[in-house]
């Protein structure tokens, strides 16, 4: 379950993201935030932001699976 600061109603932010985006947009921001939590995560919160970069790059994973199994 997500923190309630992430959810409005009934939906998400991160799928009001990716529903107001094109499919390259939202590849480019879920890409950019795995670079973001592995790029600090030895300043900040070691492993907490590593799996704040897992989460990120499974969701990139299923995008493009998408594409790929269509």
């Amino acid at each position: 379950s997500s923190p309630v600061h992430y959810n409005k109603g009934s939906i998400e932010c991160i799928e009001a993201i990716e529903a107001s985006s094109t499919k390259e947009e939202y590849e480019g921001y879920l890409r950019n935030n795995v670079l973001k939590y592995v790029w600090r995560f030895r300043y900040k919160d070691n492993i907490k932001d590593l799996r704040k970069a897992r989460w990120y790059l499974d969701k990139l994973i299923g995008s493009v699976g998408k594409l790929c199994d269509d």
